[in-house]
């Protein structure tokens, strides 16, 4: 049964991938996925759709890779007038699906919306969003009303060299960044 009409994904689901455009005559979609590696995407099932503000559960039939990235069938899809509907949406799945990960490690939402404060104290901002690189990951970290300024900043997310301290609790993360940066 879809839940319709939620604005924001509930606590309890992780963005972990996009639908991409219509592939074939069957209703195959290609699929972007988030996941590290990428083809794990696939492991989490059923998958929850979100699209301009509602929530459809959907399962996954069959995939296969195609190119760099991944086309999928999902039930009831089943010819491309069906899937382009589908197009543009968000996957997530249940948090409880994901592996538990070890002291230290962090799934990037839970990342998202925390405080970004210097070693002296300076508040940066929020971080919006992450974003690869290739190199390192960074954090997109957009002002907010108890930051120093109203600067953007783009802070690379390596650790020990930059991010200090992680504290989900709290709510922060403590780094070593210029805020003239």
């Amino acid at each position: 049964m879809p839940e319709r009409n939620l604005l924001i994904p509930p606590a309890e689901r992780i963005l972990v991938g996009v639908v991409g455009k219509v592939f074939g005559l069957k209703g195959w979609l290609k699929i972007h996925s988030h996941t590290q590696p990428d083809s794990n995407l696939f492991e989490y099932q059923p998958w929850w759709l979100h699209h301009n503000g509602q929530w459809r559960q959907q399962k996954l039939v069959s995939q296969q890779r195609h190119g760099k990235g991944f086309i999928a069938q999902l039930s009831e899809i089943d010819d491309p007038e069906k899937a382009k509907v589908l197009v543009g949406s968000e996957i997530y799945v249940d948090r409880e699906l994901l592996p538990e990960l070890d002291d230290g490690e962090f799934y990037w939402t839970d990342l998202e919306g925390l405080a970004v404060i210097t070693l002296e104290g300076v508040n940066l901002g929020q971080v919006h969003c992450l974003l690869e690189t290739g190199a390192n990951d960074v954090l997109d970290v957009r002002h907010s009303a108890s930051s120093v300024d109203q600067k953007n900043r783009l802070v690379p997310y390596l650790e020990e060299q930059v991010i200090k301290k992680v504290d989900l609790d709290l709510r922060t993360i403590v780094v070593d960044w210029d805020p003239d940066f």
